[in-house]
């Protein structure tokens, strides 16, 4: 049995499908076939049904991506923690964040940890979809909101952080210090979309009180959001710390009282993934980084 029997098999796991598997894997269809049947053939029991067009796993297909999976982690980690060992100033870190924190909150991390390690290329992504994108091994490790999904995950908590009521200077409620919760039953408000993580926080919240927010415009991105509050279109529901980070002199933050909504935020990164010398700094720099205000 060879590792690139393994990662062919691990391919055709993942697609279903043998040609599509080849086109990812660069190999011909005909090759691929050839080398699963040798992997059959030396275990001695077939690894997918074959239902026409279709494929599926058998239930030993089943137990050998699992092992296959473990083995070429292990294997990846063994080539991370050597090379990491010869070169534990340079390489490159690949970091996940959501993106109104990556505007926001974490630009002066990232210039810290530049200055304090330069030889170290970083890499940030924009997405809302932090957990998953740790778990694809698309990055390295990420800053995200629980909960987290999976138990192959590891979580680094960073800090928790109330969301408040933003509204215009020219908002009626702009010089209120506070307001009950279910008080934002009657107002109009501009949020982010449903699906996204910010406002289904603040949706569950709100249909635990037995209300929905009215939402009269929805915007994906937080400057736009910012910029319709500005304008006085309608309020919306953010974290204070974010909102604070942004400086804005025509905004006011409005405490909500008898229960508001609020995000924990920390780091992510899988459990069975080999952390090298630049991962745990950045790990320690984000830290320190919250626990001072961020």
């Amino acid at each position: 049995m060879e590792l690139r029997q393994l990662e062919y098999f691990i391919a055709v796991c993942k697609e279903l499908h043998f040609t599509k598997a080849a086109e990812k894997l660069g190999i011909s269809q005909p090759t691929l076939s050839l080398q699963i049947k040798a992997l059959e053939n030396e275990l001695n029991t077939p690894l997918f049904d074959r239902i026409g067009k279709r494929i599926a796993l058998t239930e030993a297909g089943s137990l050998l991506l699992e092992q296959s999976v473990q083995i070429l982690r292990h294997l990846q980690n063994a080539k991370d923690s050597i090379n990491d060992l010869h070169n534990n100033e340079g390489g490159t870190l690949t970091v996940g964040a959501l993106p109104s924190d990556l505007d926001y909150r974490i630009s002066n991390l990232l210039i810290d940890y530049h200055t304090e390690l330069p030889k170290i290329r970083l890499i940030v992504i924009s997405s809302v979809e932090i957990p998953n994108l740790v778990l694809e091994n698309e990055v390295d490790i990420g800053i995200g909101i629980t909960p987290i999904p999976d138990d192959r995950l590891e979580w680094v908590p960073l800090c928790r952080e109330e969301y408040t009521l933003v509204v215009s200077e020219r908002h009626a409620w702009a010089e209120r210090a506070s307001v009950p919760l279910n008080d934002l039953m009657d107002l109009q408000t501009v949020m982010f979309p449903k699906g996204f993580i910010g406002r289904e926080l603040v949706d569950d919240c709100c249909r635990k009180n037995g209300f929905t927010v009215k939402t009269i415009l929805e915007t994906s991105t937080v400057t736009s959001l910012i910029n319709l509050v500005k304008a006085n279109i309608g309020a919306t529901v953010q974290p204070y710390a974010l909102i604070k980070s942004m400086n804005e002199p025509t905004l006011r933050c409005i405490q909500i009282t008898g229960g508001a909504p609020y995000r924990e935020i920390g780091v992510i990164h899988r459990k069975d993934r080999f952390l090298g010398q630049a991962a745990k700094a950045f790990i320690q720099k984000t830290v320190a980084h919250f626990r001072t205000g961020g």
